[in-house]
């Protein structure tokens, strides 16, 4: 006879066995393609996860106070809110490379060290073939979402070359420069609503670019590099304003007004753009 203790022992034991089992039998609630199996994604696209992100970023010198890969974290970070907030999107691998100048002579960015550049056309044939990687998988709406502005017509020339070979199927690629915009102007006009000017909040690296490094990765900025002797210029990397009054707070509403406008715009150029099935009737 089995005693009653011994079957709560045994129940105990069963559940431990079956519980990891139904643990992994879940996919993972998360939006990044790299952190889902080929076979979960599969799923995920035949349930209607038919749009993806492409974040595209950058490695450039943002001053001596912000990390190198800003751009990545950026837009990484920023493509998984649009992602959760669109609800049908996943989010491919951040493209870290990019057009940043000449490397000899060293132009643009590549004045500072760091920085990593590849040519214009290399850059577009990345963006075409991940594209292309994408839409063999069934995805539908592939939204490229460049986190800087040197590249911004690279991403339209590849929508647009892409959309006219694939004029007449379901599949669009949409290059969203309001993300680009949101995060410049957008964001600009948030903070002089608040009383900061132009000369302040800047066009890389000051007050703009460093308030949304701080809500979004504060550890890839360097306070001490903020608060150390005169004020930063171009010949640090900073230019156009001043990043000493950046702060995480200002920097989230960067983020509110960059997802806000990214969302509203790729769910209005998909309306616009991709093909709907035709309707079917009875007679």
């Amino acid at each position: 006879m089995v005693r009653p203790i011994q079957c709560l022992g045994l129940r105990a034991l069963a559940l431990m066995l079956v519980l990891p089992l139904i643990a992994h039998a879940q996919p993972p609630a998360t939006v990044f393609l790299e952190e889902l199996t080929w076979t979960e994604l599969r799923d995920a696209i035949a349930a209607g996860k038919t749009t993806a992100i492409i974040p595209i970023g950058g490695t450039e010198q943002s001053g001596p106070a912000i990390a190198l890969g800003k751009h990545n974290e950026r837009v990484k970070f920023l493509s998984a809110r649009i992602a959760r907030a669109l609800g049908d999107a996943i989010v491919a691998p951040v493209i870290a490379y990019a057009p940043e100048g000449s490397i000899d002579p060293p132009t643009s960015h590549m004045r500072f060290a760091g920085t990593i550049t590849i040519p214009d056309d290399a850059f577009e044939r990345m963006l075409e073939y991940a594209a292309r990687s994408l839409r063999a998988h069934g995805v539908r709406d592939i939204v490229l979402l460049g986190d800087h502005g040197g590249y911004q017509q690279d991403l339209k020339q590849v929508a647009d070359r892409l959309n006219r070979e694939w004029a007449g199927s379901r599949v669009r690629v949409h290059a969203i420069d309001e993300y680009y915009h949101a995060s410049q102007e957008g964001f600009a006009k948030v903070l002089r609503e608040r009383g900061y000017a132009d000369s302040e909040i800047g066009t890389h690296a000051a007050l703009a670019d460093t308030s949304l490094m701080l809500a979004i990765d504060p550890a890839a900025v360097r306070l001490d590099a903020l608060t150390a002797g005169s004020k930063l210029g171009a010949a640090q990397g900073v230019y156009g304003g001043d990043p000493r009054r950046a702060s995480a707070e200002l920097g989230q509403l960067g983020v509110d007004q960059i997802v806000s406008a990214t969302v509203a715009a790729i769910r209005a150029d998909v309306a616009r753009v991709s093909p709907r099935p035709s309707s079917t009737k009875p007679h």
